[in-house]
């Protein structure tokens, strides 16, 4: 049975780690790895690197270097669709990308992270989240398999966080962050690694400081939604948390879902 690998992975910056990134994908071999928190102006990413690895890249930078997000593919170049969230004009933040690979419609997604809270930073995160709801609406009615992927900054429920009080006033936590994330569920959307795991601890991100990698004090922030034409397909998903003890690693892991490609007919593979 032939599959598909989609990836999410909230680089930490790409300049900084693309050693790192490039070992995860030649030891991964994602077909398609959407990218978050590259941290480079548009024209300062490593596509060069990156094709060299056997990737083709759809990115979008940001002056100053913060935000950012990318969809790199292997074999068959993203189409892109849509650059930004829609429904505010004024919010230029690198932190949607749209694109099919494949027969999938991939979107790739860096919400705000909110703090601190309450303030404008809350208010912001809340307002892009209700504008990702909104579009996602579009996205679900379809008709076609839609992977939602990327670095929600929403820890969903207090089974995806280490026992700690310390993240009490955190906006990851808070009850507006997740109702805006059990809003997506109750539509219908799928969150891939709960949909195979309910009940294990999985953690995506460990922060770097009060060895929290080395207490395994995690929080599951990364996830990869699925509207059911792409849930039916759904094979197998997973954390490789081996790429966050790394030297140098990303506070994050990536985050992967295999999906039966479209008519059970082989996706694309191959170096470019």
């Amino acid at each position: 049975m032939y599959r598909v690998k989609i990836a999410t992975f909230n680089i930490n910056s790409v300049r900084n780690r693309l050693p790192s990134l490039l070992e995860w994908l030649e030891d991964a071999q994602p077909d398609v790895a959407c990218l978050q928190e590259l941290r480079v102006y548009q024209e300062e990413f490593p596509v060069r690197e990156i094709e060299a690895a056997g990737y083709y890249s759809l990115w979008q930078g940001q002056k100053p270097r913060y935000n950012g997000v990318a969809i790199l593919s292997r074999g068959t170049a993203p189409v892109e669709v849509r650059r930004g969230l829609p429904g505010d004009r004024a919010d230029l933040h690198a932190r949607y990308l749209e694109a099919a690979v494949d027969g999938v419609l991939i979107a790739c997604l860096y919400a705000p992270n909110g703090n601190p809270q309450p303030g404008p930073k809350f208010d912001y995160k809340l307002a892009w989240l209700e504008r990702l709801i909104a579009h996602a609406e579009a996205l679900y009615a379809s008709g076609v398999p839609v992977v939602l992927a990327g670095d929600y900054n929403i820890v969903p429920t207090p089974a995806d966080i280490y026992a700690t009080t310390s993240y009490d006033d955190d906006a990851l936590v808070q009850p507006e962050s997740r109702d805006m994330y059990r809003r997506l569920l109750d539509h219908g959307w799928t969150d891939a690694i709960r949909a195979l795991y309910p009940k294990e601890t999985i953690y995506t991100f460990w922060d770097y400081m009060r060895k929290r990698w080395e207490r395994n004090a995690g929080l599951r922030i990364d996830h990869l939604l699925l509207n059911p034409e792409s849930r039916k397909r759904l094979k197998a998903a997973g954390v490789d948390k081996m790429v966050r003890g790394r030297p140098g690693a990303s506070d994050h892991a990536p985050v992967w879902v295999e999906l039966k490609a479209a008519g059970g007919v082989r996706a694309k593979r191959g170096n470019r």
